[in-house]
């Protein structure tokens, strides 16, 4: 039996690789191999954490975390060497723009397996980020690209790539089928909403985490006074990120609004779902805003996900309070339907079917 190895080392990287796994399991054409690298050390992913979330356990954890960026993709890469010879995939399947999507990628072309990039395509134009980095040299060495959107494949196109030797489809984003999926158990596991005595539609959730706008004392006051303005208006309800919580202290701020610890992904759910609307500088919690039907304030410069602004379903204001709060009022009024169909369908299905046309080959 053919067989590949999945490389993953954030928590929303599992979230998403748990739907490709399962797709995997049912068809049984192939077998899978998850590693874990330990990029993103989070105590909450213990045996609990992968038993509820009906995710398939790592067969390997590298626990390479806490590192500069340099050291991290060094180690990652030689440890997924050693892996990838024990294991002789026919392919390694990556995710997004992590350090740990990075080392695989490196490591398996270095080794000639065969790359598979889901959420390829993605660009920031921002090439003083990591991420932007990562996603681009992971784009140009990869075999598949999986492409979420038209924006992500046009990005691909201008770059040249329709020219080289890779096979590029626009499958949609697999984050849809995740929180499609984890929807349903959400409302079964989670009860933030009652603890909190939240109402529905009655509050915004909020979160900053971003070293640009937690790094700069300037820039996290102006963030915070706009939510506190907004809080006059909804509460604002923020689960703290530990550099956030950090931060605030080294800058001895106290915000007057509601501070809770960091949330699982059952009760994050739960608060997109009953929230009135969105603040953040969070990449993925953009689409999640989406797929729940809520406007998005983009507390950045720039987004990966311009389908949302251009569909006038998200805002980027960067760090400006005027902006957050013009951006907020504006939106308080909006009666969108969220109707239109930004990310594709039955995508890990998609994706799957080309990753085993790629491994027949």
């Amino acid at each position: 039996m053919k067989k590949i190895v999945t490389i993953l080392g954030a928590r929303p990287q599992f979230v998403k690789g748990a739907v490709l796994s399962r797709i995997i399991a049912k068809h049984n054409d192939f077998h899978e191999i998850i590693v874990h690298t330990g990029q993103h050390y989070d105590v909450n992913m213990s045996a609990v954490f992968f038993e509820e979330m009906k995710i398939p356990k790592p067969k390997y954890n590298l626990n390479i975390n806490g590192l500069n960026h340099g050291a991290m993709t060094g180690q990652m890469m030689e440890k997924i060497e050693e892996v990838l010879l024990e294991e002789k995939p026919d392919a390694v399947i990556v995710y997004g723009d992590t350090n740990s999507t990075l080392a695989g990628a490196l490591t398996a072309k270095k080794m000639n397996i065969k790359i598979v990039h889901i959420e390829a395509g993605l660009r920031s134009f921002n090439m003083e980020m990591p991420e932007e980095v990562n996603r681009i040299i992971t784009d140009r060495i990869a075999d598949l690209l999986s492409c979420p959107t038209n924006n992500s494949l046009k990005n691909l196109k201008n770059e040249g790539f329709e020219g080289l030797p890779i096979t590029i489809k626009k499958h949609g984003d697999i984050m849809k089928d995740a929180v499609e999926f984890y929807s349903k158990l959400s409302e079964e596991k989670s009860t933030i909403i009652d603890s909190l005595k939240l109402l529905t539609n009655g509050f915004v959730l909020a979160t900053i985490h971003r070293q640009e706008n937690t790094d700069s004392k300037n820039s996290l006051e102006s963030i915070f006074k706009a939510l506190e303005e907004i809080n006059l208006k909804l509460p604002v309800v923020l689960p703290l990120h530990p550099r956030t919580a950090s931060k605030l202290k080294e800058f001895n701020m106290k915000p007057e609004v509601t501070l809770i610890d960091p949330v699982g992904y059952f009760d994050m759910l739960a608060l997109l779902k009953n929230c009135n609307m969105v603040i953040t500088d969070s990449g993925g919690l953009q689409k999640e805003a989406f797929f729940n039907k809520k406007h998005c304030v983009i507390a950045r410069k720039e987004t990966e996900w311009v389908e949302l602004v251009d569909s006038n379903y998200a805002k980027i204001t960067g760090s400006e309070k005027e902006k957050i709060v013009e951006a907020f009022n504006y939106f308080l009024t909006s009666t969108m339907s969220f109707n239109e169909e930004l990310y594709g369908t039955n995508v890990g299905e998609k994706i799957y079917k080309s990753i085993n046309k790629l491994i027949q080959e």
